[in-house]
This record gives C-alpha cells, structure tokens and sequence, in this order.
C-alpha cells in the first residue's frame, strides 16, 4: 500500500476532511490571507446584498489547497444561501448538469472544482444558464426534436481551477470576478494554525510549534493544517501530550518532512535531475519516467514549491536544476 503524502494539497481522505471542515471559517471577517481577493468581495457582496440580487459568478485559479472551496462556503453565507459542490469530471453529461441547475434556490452557490475539465458538451450548456438563467434542453432526435426551455432560478457559479489556461474563452469571459490565489507567507499561516489549535483542543501548544509547522507547510494552509493534525497525534501517543518544537522535529522525521516542508518525494526529484541528467535540462516525461511515476502529478504537486523556492528552473530546453537546488541536496 503507498505511503500518504502528507504535504500533499490534495483533498484529504474523507474522515480527515470532516476535521478540516469543522476548522474552515464560516464569515468572511474570520477569512485570513488573500487580502486582495477578501476586499473585492467584501465591496462585490455588500453591493448584490443592498440591491436585493445574487452574487456574480466567480473564477478562483491558483494551487490546490488555498482555500478555493472555503471561499465558495463563504460567499454562500454570507448571501444567506445554500452552497453546492461538484467538480467538472463529475459532470459528464448534460442531464448531470442540468440536474444540478434546477434543484437550485435564488441565490444559492454552485461550486464546480477543477472546471478545466468539464466536457465541451457540458460546458455549452453553462453558458445560457449564466448569462440568462435559462438552459434550452433538446429532447429526442430527428424530426421530432424539440428544444424545451428550463427556467432557472438566480444563482452564483464559483468556478476552481489549478490550470487556468485550459479554460476555454467563452467560459472565461463569462465570469464577473476572476482572481489567481497566491501562496500563503508564514505569518498568516500561523494565524490559521492558531485558530485551529483552538478548535482542536490544543491549548497547551507552545508559540513556537506554530512556526515550526507553518515553515514547513509549503505556503498552504491545507498542508499546514494536515501537519498540525499529526503533530497532536504523535504528541498524545509518543511525547506525553508535550506540544513544543522538538514534537513537532520529531513527528515530521517521522513523515520525512524536512525544514523546508520537502519529502522524499521533492527529493526524489531533485536527485534525478541531478544524478541521471546531469542538472538538466531535462523534459519532464523523461523524469516522470525515470521516477515511475505520473508526469501530471510531478507538474501540479511537486514542482510548484521546487520553483517558488528557486530550487529547479522550468527552461525551454526543459527542467533544470539550480544552484540553490544543488546546495540543498548536498546539505540533505
């Protein structure tokens, strides 16, 4: 069985998600980082509330884990509304869709994570359905066609992406708001990890664990709240409930978690760059291949923290390492 990874900002298991759900804020006064994004939608939901209508559509792109579903529970409370979850390779026909539309409320959310991948034959159906609330379904074939009008009710789709550039135009001209998340700095992830530690009953945690998860958190607040969640469980069962920084050294040894918040997996990369390619550059399939492992998840997983860190450049001629890279390995 493969070994989770733990600084992965993939959702999490569904018994760990529960936990996280219950530690994502409901307002968006309690919303911390992305302070851009929080003020337009701060002035964009005061402004639909005074005038009685729904919230515009939104487009959030960005990593995985920074709080895109967060944001889509938020804005569906504060409109006082009901919020709707799905994900584009869920819908694979219109009638999936379609069923989805019409079971909405005015006002309410319909949040479709990783709509890159909605299929062409979904997608036509959105359009209609945002500009004029309507979706015109074809029923039967041939000459006895006919196209029945469905009426929907005012709603607000909140659309997730991790690949903002396989949006198609239309789509994306269709969103009123549009806004690329960022990575988190280290003090606002210390303020989440605060928060959370009240919710998890970690009221004797020191001030100085909170900087040693968030330094290793890779700028996530999804990553750093799984991290905080194995430093209470390796407390409790090897530390005598102690929540101080050499717990936290400790629990990350454990998962093969280093200062910088890199596993094996980073390493693994780095090393194969370094040791089979001679720094590179090298194309990413071919490293994907030497690794065994899947090119996507290299590129969407491994190398967006490798590249903020200045660890591995992404050249023309394909990946390559740096020096910083090749510093880190030798101090590994």
């Amino acid at each position: 069985m493969a070994r989770e990874r733990i600084v992965t900002a993939n959702e999490a298991p569904e018994f760990d998600d529960q936990a996280g759900n219950a530690l994502r804020p409901q307002r968006l006064e309690d919303y911390i980082g992305q302070r851009e994004l929080v003020e337009r939608l701060r002035i964009a939901l005061e402004a639909v509330r005074e005038r009685g209508e729904p919230m515009e559509h939104v487009l959030l792109h960005g990593p995985p884990g920074l709080g895109k579903t967060t944001l889509a529970h938020i804005i569906a409370s504060e409109m006082g509304s009901r919020a709707y979850v799905t994900s584009g390779p869920a819908l694979t026909k219109a009638s999936d869709l379609v069923g989805m539309l019409t079971k909405l409320s005015a006002k309410d959310v319909l949040f479709i994570d990783e709509i890159h991948r909605l299929p062409a034959a979904v997608e036509e159906y959105i359009y209609p359905a945002m500009e004029d609330f309507k979706v015109d379904f074809t029923v039967d074939s041939g000459m006895h066609a006919k196209v029945v009008t469905l009426r929907l009710k005012p709603f607000t789709l909140i659309g997730a992406t991790t690949r903002a550039g396989l949006l198609t135009q239309p789509l994306r001209s269709r969103f009123g708001i549009a806004h690329h998340l960022e990575f988190y700095e280290q003090p606002d992830l210390v303020s989440i990890l605060v928060r959370a530690a009240r919710h998890l009953s970690m009221r004797n945690a020191s001030g100085e664990i909170f900087d040693a998860v968030a330094a290793r958190a890779r700028g996530t607040p999804r990553v750093a709240l799984r991290l905080l969640r194995r430093v209470r469980d390796f407390a409790q069962v090897r530390a005598e409930g102690k929540l101080v920084a050499s717990t936290v050294d400790a629990a990350m040894r454990l998962e093969s978690v280093d200062a910088l918040g890199l596993d094996d997996l980073d390493r693994k990369y780095l090393r194969t760059i370094r040791d089979v390619y001679e720094g590179g550059p090298v194309g990413l399939d071919a490293i994907a291949a030497t690794m065994g492992d899947d090119s996507d998840t290299l590129e969407d997983l491994v190398e967006p923290y490798l590249l903020r860190m200045g660890f591995v450049a992404r050249t023309r001629q394909g990946r390559k390492l740096t020096t910083a890279g090749g510093e880190y390995l030798a101090s590994a």
